[in-house]
């Protein structure tokens, strides 16, 4: 089984932030795999499909994102995925608009989101892919920065870019991390 999971924060007021490009991708993933996501008992919005004989969780979780933690510590729990097997999908501010980067495990880079995942699961061993946000405008105040809504022209890169990472959980549920690492850290979506 694999355990999906979008980072973002709840509510229309930052639907097309840029802190909200892990929930714009699982909305991307779940459309693509024609999941549908419900509301769970752990704060989160889930929706499950079985892929190629493999079991599909998708995760949004919904105690906004410095919280994140304590959804994906239940839902780890009642799925009873492995730590290699959960794939964390965040923004990325060091990475240009454009980039991904996936890894198999490592630090929470300064993301709160994920710092709040490592912290509860006690473990920084699971897969992450950060979507770059950083469009080379001067960063006066990073929250600020990642609360702010992408201007018309980065949407039409983020939904380019969100093609490419639906693209990419296919194949990292196919194939697993490396391959997945091997195809697209490289690239640069414009």
């Amino acid at each position: 089984m694999k355990l999906i999971i979008g980072l973002g924060n709840p509510t229309r007021k930052y639907k097309f932030t840029r802190h909200n490009i892990g929930f714009l991708a699982i909305d991307r993933i779940a459309k693509d795999f024609s999941i549908k996501l419900q509301e769970a008992p752990f704060s989160s919005l889930i929706g499950e499909k079985n892929v190629s004989g493999e079991k599909i969780v998708l995760m949004k979780p919904l105690t906004f994102m410095n919280l994140s933690g304590e959804a994906v510590r239940a839902a780890k729990g009642k799925t009873k995925a492995k730590f290699e097997d959960i794939i964390v999908i965040c923004d990325d501010v060091n990475l240009d608009l454009g980039r991904l980067r996936i890894r198999k495990s490592g630090s929470s880079g300064g993301h709160n989101g994920l710092k709040s995942i490592i912290e509860h699961l006690g473990t920084n061993e699971f897969a992450r892919l950060r979507i770059g946000i950083n469009t080379g405008k001067k960063i006066c105040d990073l929250s600020e920065y990642v609360l702010e809504e992408f201007g018309e022209k980065e949407l039409k890169v983020v939904d380019k870019i969100l093609d490419v990472v639906s693209d990419a959980v296919k194949v990292y549920i196919g194939k697993g991390a490396e391959t997945t690492m091997t195809n697209f850290n490289k690239l640069l979506i414009s």
